[in-house]
């Protein structure tokens, strides 16, 4: 059976563009276009977002924004960040919360990288902390809108070994 779906994108709504660009490159993402074609928006100046794009992302006519799609390596999913005017007053999504809370990034080191990070002025839940059975540490940042971005070293000889077929 071939496969039905791949990974495409992730998108963040930010409310300032070129902020997240900076926050995101301290992560180690790097910008794959500086605009997202199929919205008919780029990151150097606000548009108009297209009636029928609008329509689709349901959204209000002549909606402006300003968008870009960034990468971590040359993988996917690709990190689309798009700045909308913000439709009301609310705070990000927390763990506790339904829906998606939080991005996750695999780290090597994460005591290092949160050193690091933390130096660049990162604000994080706290420092990283072994899991269950020391299984993984974990580390949780803000953007600078408050979603959360897990940072996450994987030690896989700790995990339970799946049955096999």
């Amino acid at each position: 059976m071939s496969q039905r779906f791949r990974w495409g994108h992730i998108n963040v709504n930010v409310s300032d563009l070129d902020l997240s660009i900076a926050f995101y490159k301290r992560l180690g993402f790097d910008i794959f276009l500086p605009g997202i074609p199929y919205l008919g928006l780029e990151a150097d100046e606000s548009a108009v977002v297209p009636a029928t794009t609008a329509q689709v992302l349901n959204i209000a006519p002549n909606t402006r924004g300003r968008a870009c799609i960034m990468q971590l390596g040359k993988g996917l999913p690709k990190l689309d960040l798009a700045e909308f005017p913000v439709s009301g007053a609310h705070d990000p999504l927390q763990n506790q919360d339904l829906g998606i809370v939080r991005l996750c990034l695999v780290s090597e080191d994460v005591q290092a990288d949160y050193r690091d990070l933390v130096a660049q002025g990162v604000e994080f839940l706290g420092p990283p902390t072994a899991c269950t059975k020391r299984m993984a540490d974990v580390a949780i940042c803000r953007d600078p809108d408050g979603t959360l971005i897990e940072l996450i070293q994987v030690h896989l000889d700790r995990w339970p070994r799946a049955p096999k077929d």
